[in-house]
């Protein structure tokens, strides 16, 4: 029901053009046979006419008002789903690009047919002060969220800093890819399948992590600790050997290791190493990573330490003594 409502509303495709045909084939064949001086003579009486002030609506002004701006609406319509479809075609256009050409025009569009409309139904633009300073209360007011989400997602298209199928991490750790920009919102697809919805005004006033801005290379980091028993040395190429060996492990930047601490139980390394492209995943290098070390240090009686801890017991003789 809501979609077939919406396609009323903003008709596409082939529908909105049958259905504008139809509108117009009527509309004209209804002014041939004097059908249009009927309906005023119905509709256009005293009792069917609201009069506020100096501005008089009968019944059949405001059908004839509701008819046009279905016609100029409905051809709009046509014409944005028409171009939009051209924008999408564009491949040598960038998909932030095309979305935000796609944005511009529809605003531009619509208010020109905005304007077409009130100017045929003879409404004169001037009664319109008042309503938009009270339209602009209500942006103020009622519409602030709104009015700000749009104009964020404005500046993102802008700025490209946020881009269709980019990697991005928010601060509360949503992660995923953006499949959708719009003007209230962002569609984020997580590795789970979710589809989470964005405001615009979150990437603005947010820190955000965009894993994919400029280069998809992304750094892996492994901790591991040794037993003290253990060389050292041999332990350090081993890890690096490990890093080194997986097919998505990148030679520029280099992998490294290093000893990063003395602990209560073991000596602390780190490893760092790069994958080329971070939308194919880190968690599965890291994991093989992993699996390799374990297996080379256990070919190389290399040991990884369980904690320890020392406890001293004093008895009850010792103390009183």
């Amino acid at each position: 029901m809501k979609s077939f409502l919406l396609k009323i509303v903003k008709p596409t495709g082939a529908w909105a053009r049958w259905l504008v045909f139809l509108t117009l084939l009527g509309t004209v064949v209804a002014g041939l046979s004097g059908q249009f001086e009927i309906v005023q003579r119905y509709l256009g009486t005293e009792a069917l006419t609201f009069q506020m002030g100096n501005i008089r609506i009968s019944a059949y002004t405001a059908l004839r008002a509701l008819l046009v701006l279905a016609l100029v609406f409905w051809t709009t319509a046509i014409i944005v789903d028409v171009v939009d479809k051209r924008i999408a075609g564009l491949s040598r256009m960038r998909p932030t690009t095309r979305i935000l050409v796609t944005k511009f025009f529809q605003i531009g569009i619509y208010f020109l047919a905005g304007l077409i409309a009130l100017d045929m139904i003879g409404l004169d633009l001037t009664t319109l002060a008042v309503f938009g300073g009270a339209l602009g209360i209500g942006i103020g007011v009622g519409l602030q969220k709104i009015a700000s989400n749009f104009i964020s997602g404005l500046i993102l298209l802008l700025e490209r800093s946020v881009e269709q199928d980019d990697l991005i991490e928010l601060p509360d750790g949503t992660t995923g890819f953006v499949r959708r920009s719009s003007a209230r919102y962002t569609l984020i697809e997580t590795f789970d399948g979710k589809e989470i919805l964005i405001p615009n005004e979150d990437f603005i006033t947010n820190r955000v992590t965009n894993w994919t801005l400029s280069t998809t290379k992304a750094r892996i980091q492994v901790n591991i600790g040794v037993s003290y028993k253990s060389d050292l040395e041999k332990a350090q190429a081993l890890i690096l050997e490990a890093a080194r060996e997986h097919p998505r492990c990148i030679e520029e930047p280099e992998p490294l290791c290093f000893l990063l601490n003395f602990g209560e139980s073991s000596v602390d390394f780190t490893l760092l190493f790069w994958v080329g492209n971070v939308v194919d995943g880190r968690w599965a290098p890291q994991s093989d990573v992993m699996f390799a070390i374990w297996r080379k240090f256990r070919e190389h009686g290399i040991e990884i330490p369980f904690p320890q801890r020392d406890l001293h017991i004093k008895s009850g003789e010792a103390r009183n003594a």
